[in-house]
């Protein structure tokens, strides 16, 4: 085949010398618009499984790239007067140049043609070639020539970024940050070569603006840099590069993705490679690693298809197919580190604490959980899970090493829990006239004996009309509250854990069946079906039954319902209590756009929309003991064009808050039903995070959480005190104890008449934990 690869960077030049490697007959050119052997840039990071997979594809140009490389295990973080390091972490860095002047020579040993001082402005200038590698960069010509084909999305990023050098070398990965009268800088370093390293820096565009560099030239901006950063530069330049720093110095980060990778332009087919199809943020040093892996998975496709042109619309399908799995899950990665890195300053450095600091900047792109930083650096672990311990007022002796963070008491008001684990309220419409039975013992007290450190009852109703279902629990008469005092006693006589009491009222989400039954969830009973109540006349359904607006009377009577069932819980005995003010039921259909349209003090604005939840909140609050904990459920955004922002969640958050809560718990959606969820692993998880650290609230973080690793995570980097496990809950009773086990916390109780199963449980995960080789996670 005629092979033209337009663009001189990583993926076009290993591209070919691959393709020229494999099968020397293919004609192959790179065209390439600087002079020869002159590039520009600074260093470059792989993970250490590029380079592996490099020495695979092609060892002589591997043997060499590594002479040339600096490779580093550590990571090291400067933070407010501190050090701290952690090792394990596996990066290689080289300089672009260095690598570029590498792979030319390659190609041209190879018989590869380079072609220099080109610039080709289209694929439509090479009519001959069967292929056509448009790896032409982030400006991409031949992507902005088709991109109705290509469709690019490309979002610009806020936080502005100067890409410098210095000749002062670092042993270590390392972050610096810095505070000004106007905000926070931080800067990314490494080392590679033996004279220099590379010096990112990065700030918010509005700590940009106030210094006043948007008017700065270069030479400024740079000598602003060195003042900023003097302490540990020790006297070091900073290094331009006037051709990398054409235009601006300070540059926006594109993220950028294409729906489609390839085309046939008429005479050739076409396809996009390295930056030019997807960028990553440098956050997590990806996007030569993208390049260089895009060439190599499509030469190897093209290799296995055999040589002709004809098989070269099936392979290029294939190959997006391919790469776009690792590609999405890379940028997914780059964008969490990029998104954390973008609201550090103003979310993460004034809030928490340096250990706590660098554990959240460590696994800021979750693709680093607390168990594989245990396999990286167990020394370093161990001494942020004693310090953390210490933190929640433990004492843990020298000899012993100090619990998983998941593992640690916390104390709300009078209550303390003795870990960070919360059955999550789980509806099972199972009670009779609201009187909860059997099943209920059942349920919590399973759940109690199973080793979390709350347990939570599903969403308890305050009157026979505020029910979802005729199935739901309440809390409106005496004879409920006695059954529940039953429950509360079991779990306080047999478990060490704590219950805790959601209330609520249904509101236009009433009357309707259980999921199970009729017609289904949502659905309106058929028969017995009672009247519904809301903010507005609007139903959860378009064609569901249409709730009254509440008037001022039944504000004040669903308010007294309120009341009187949290009397009824205290005199249960729970010891925690959270009002229901999300999902769309009563409370929370005043608080979203969507659902309260009300043109008096009750609706319009968020402070409107906020005022009777508050008032219900406080009236809830002043007869629940001033001991104990009281917490408050929101959705922080409605997943709706329209809806609830996670702005607005912060604003909620603050006003709950002054109130009186004592945390809130961070659901999302089921307001409206055409949300659309962006839903993941510890998807809503960012909510809580960003609550906590800008409204200065303790958080519960729920959604998608299902491993021990989860939990230890999200509490380690301070995202959320608490994790609310609801759906792993349902199917293992004991999971708090079974995580324990799989980890390895062996010191974790277990009921006495459980004891003789601890043992075994926990052989079995250490022999299956032996059995396999740890698998290594890039960085």
């Amino acid at each position: 085949m005629k092979i033209v690869c337009i663009g001189g960077g990583p993926a076009g030049l290993y591209f070919g010398l691959l393709m020229k490697l494999r099968h020397p007959a293919h004609q192959i050119t790179v065209v390439e618009r600087n002079k020869p052997y002159d590039t520009f840039g600074w260093g470059v990071v792989f993970s250490d499984a590029t380079m592996d997979n490099m020495r695979r594809c092609d060892p002589v140009s591997a043997a060499e790239i590594q002479q040339a490389f600096n490779h580093w295990d550590d990571i090291e973080l400067h933070f407010k007067g501190e050090v701290f390091r952690s090792g394990g972490h596996g990066f290689v860095g080289i300089g672009r140049k260095r690598l570029l002047n590498i792979l030319q020579a390659r190609c041209e040993a190879l018989g590869v043609e380079l072609v220099f001082e080109c610039e080709a402005t289209s694929d439509a200038d090479y009519p001959d070639a069967d292929l056509v590698i448009a790896s032409d960069g982030i400006n991409s010509r031949v992507r902005t020539a088709h991109a109705a084909v290509f469709r690019p999305d490309i979002v610009t990023r806020p936080n502005r970024y100067i890409w410098l050098g210095t000749p002062r070398l670092y042993d270590a990965f390392t972050f610096l940050f810095e505070k000004t009268e106007h905000g926070w800088f931080q800067a990314h370093v490494y080392k590679f070569d033996a004279q220099t390293s590379t010096f990112i820096i990065e700030c918010p565009e509005h700590v940009w603006l106030a210094h006043g560099l948007d008017k700065a030239t270069t030479d400024e901006s740079i000598a602003f840099c060195e003042r900023l950063f003097a302490a540990n530069l020790q006297g070091a330049p900073l290094l331009s590069n006037a051709r990398h720093l054409r235009g601006s110095a300070w540059l926006n980060f594109q993220r950028i993705t294409c729906a489609q990778w390839s085309l046939h332009n008429g005479h050739s087919q076409v396809v996009l490679m390295g930056d030019a199809v997807h960028t990553a943020h440098f956050a997590i040093g990806s996007g030569t690693k993208l390049a260089i892996e895009d060439a190599i998975e499509l030469a190897g496709l093209l290799h296995d298809a055999g040589h002709g042109a004809a098989a070269l619309p099936a392979v290029l399908q294939r190959y997006q197919a391919v790469r776009n799995v690792d590609v999405l899950r890379l940028q997914n990665a780059a964008w969490n580190a990029m998104a954390w890195f973008e609201v550090c300053g103003e979310r993460y450095c004034d809030q928490l604490p340096g250990p706590q600091f660098m554990y959240s900047m460590l696994t800021r792109s979750q693709r680093i959980s607390h168990e594989n930083l245990r396999l990286r650096d167990a020394q370093w672990l161990g001494g942020f899970e004693r310090w953390f311990a210490q933190q929640a007022g433990l004492q843990v002796p020298a000899d012993r090493p100090a619990p998983p963070p998941m593992f640690t008491p916390h104390t709300v008001r009078g209550l303390t829990l003795k870990n960070r684990v919360v059955v999550s309220p789980m509806a099972q419409y199972k009670a009779v006239d609201g009187i909860p039975g059997d099943w209920h013992l059942m349920h919590l007290g399973a759940r109690a004996l199973g080793g979390a450190g709350l347990v939570m009852a599903e969403m308890t109703c305050t009157s026979a009309d505020a029910r979802i279902t005729p199935g739901c629990p309440g809390l409106w008469t005496d004879e409920q509250g006695a059954a529940w005092a039953r429950i509360v006693d079991f779990v306080h006589a047999n478990s060490d854990a704590a219950i805790g009491m959601q209330i609520g009222h249904a509101g236009p989400k009433g009357s309707t069946n259980a999921p199970w039954d009729g017609a289904g969830a949502d659905q309106p009973l058929a028969e017995g079906n009672w009247p519904l109540l809301s903010a507005s006349a609007v139903p959860y359904l378009p064609d569901g039954q249409v709730p009254r607006a509440m008037t001022r009377a039944d504000m004040d009577r669903v308010r007294d319902d309120f009341v009187a069932a949290t009397r009824r819980a205290a005199a249960a005995g729970f010891d925690w209590l959270e009002l229901h003010c999300a999902h769309g039921y009563l409370l929370s259909a005043f608080l979203s756009p969507l659902t309260n349209r009300r043109d008096d003090a009750y609706g319009g604005s968020l402070a409107n929309r906020l005022r009777y939840p508050l008032e219900v909140f406080a009236a809830v609050r002043a007869a629940w003991p001033a001991h104990k904990p009281m917490s408050v459920r929101i959705s922080a955004v409605d997943w709706v064009d329209g809806g609830t922002t996670p702005d607005d969640a912060v604003a909620m958050a603050r006003a709950f808050k002054v109130a009186g809560a004592d945390m809130v718990d961070c659901s999302s959606g089921q307001v409206s039903a055409d949300q659309k969820p962006s839903y993941g692993r510890m998807y809503q998880v960012p909510f809580a995070d960003r609550i906590r650290q800008e409204a200065g609230v303790a958080t519960i973080a729920v959604g998608a959480i299902s491993e021990a690793d989860h939990v230890n995570s999200i509490i380690a980097a301070g995202r959320a005190d608490l994790c609310a496990i609801a759906r792993p809950h349902l199917a293992n009773p004991a999971w708090t104890l079974t995580e324990a086990a799989r980890i390895g916390y062996t010191p974790q109780p277990w009921p006495a008449p459980y004891r003789s199963g601890k043992s075994q449980l926990e052989a079995g995960f250490a022999r299956a934990a032996a059995a396999q080789a740890p698998a290594k996670v890039e960085s």
